[in-house]
């Protein structure tokens, strides 16, 4: 029997190591889902149907040469990769993606799968993922040249724009819940899911996410055709896997979150997940994730102009109009 110290160490671990792994996982996954919208066959060549091939990416990253302009900040042009990945993995450590367990009788006393519990969860990951974009603009600002300095600027601007929209999207939830913590919000929706009585702030929420993590078609601080590769134009090596990594994991954890707000976490209506929870909760995440790679390969890249006039002119009035609407319900209708 173990103590639940002990449990939390080891979660803590694995969290970590499934949240590097999942970034992988997603990369094999949108080459295969993008050839196949394009009728091609994607990564062959690599393993069994490619399955090596995030591999293989990796290991040619780690032996790259490690390039830096001469005129470029020394200390924040590689302080910036770091603060990226360590916000979007600080950020998964509120989200619940099971219930309580004792691991199969291994500890001596229940332990929810959870990194850590906060009553404030949903202000946690707001917090932790806005310290996000100060790597990027860091990144942009510190590699001395135009394309990354644009591209960091970019980013702020419209980090700016949708995150109103990013949090209004989800006070409604907060007030039906009647509660920040994320794990009591799943724990509420045994019976029925968040996205059903909010299914407007849902298409808020996920539009703001894909805005927020920088996709199409919202991937303006990249922009390929525009500005070479954005704010991490300059950026080579290990350097760069960090902030491709960080994107990926942002994806997940929005994705994470998105579940235990809207989709009820862990949990079925009327059906007891048990041990087994967590299982259920991926999948609900995987659902997302496919949606986020869908998008990227069907939609085209909006103007910049159109990027910031929907986000200020239509997706702020829609999420305030929802939660005026929210707050009205449960007022006067007590839903």
């Amino acid at each position: 029997m173990f103590p639940v110290i002990v449990g939390q160490i080891g979660l803590l671990l694995v969290v970590w190591f499934a949240l590097q792994i999942s970034a992988a996982v997603c990369v094999y996954c949108e080459r295969k889902w993008a050839a196949y919208l394009q009728q091609r066959v994607g990564p062959t060549r690599v393993g069994y149907a490619g399955l090596l091939q995030p591999l293989a990416d990796i290991v040619k990253l780690m032996f790259k040469e490690n390039l830096r302009p001469k005129g470029a900040d020394p200390f924040l042009f590689y302080l910036a990769p770091v603060i990226s990945a360590t916000a979007c993995f600080a950020a998964f450590a509120v989200v619940p993606f099971g219930g309580e367990t004792t691991l199969f009788g291994l500890l001596d006393a229940p332990m929810r799968l959870q990194v850590a519990d906060v009553n404030v969860a949903v202000l946690v990951v707001f917090a932790i993922a806005s310290m996000g974009i100060y790597g990027i603009v860091l990144a942009g600002w510190s590699s001395n040249s135009k394309y990354s300095l644009l591209g960091g600027l970019r980013a702020s601007a419209q980090m700016i724009s949708y995150e109103l929209s990013y949090a209004l999207s989800l006070v409604g939830v907060i007030i039906l819940a009647n509660s920040m913590s994320l794990a009591d919000i799943v724990e509420k929706q045994s019976h029925v899911w968040y996205i059903v009585l909010q299914p407007l702030g849902f298409l808020i929420y996920l539009t703001a996410g894909i805005a927020e993590t920088n996709r199409a078609p919202f991937d303006f601080p990249e922009a390929e055709q525009e500005l070479v590769a954005g704010y991490h134009t300059e950026y080579s090596s290990m350097p760069f896997a960090l902030f491709f990594l960080a994107e990926y994991v942002n994806m997940v954890t929005v994705s994470a979150v998105a579940t235990s707000l809207f989709l009820g976490g862990w949990l079925l209506p009327g059906i007891n997940t048990g041990g087994w929870g967590w299982m259920v909760f991926l999948a609900k995440v995987f659902v997302l994730l496919f949606l986020y790679i869908w998008i990227r390969w069907t939609l085209p890249r909006y103007r910049y102009d159109q990027l910031m006039a929907f986000g200020w002119k239509f997706l702020l009035p829609a999420a305030v109009i929802n939660l005026l609407v929210t707050a009205a319900a449960v007022l006067y209708l007590g839903v």
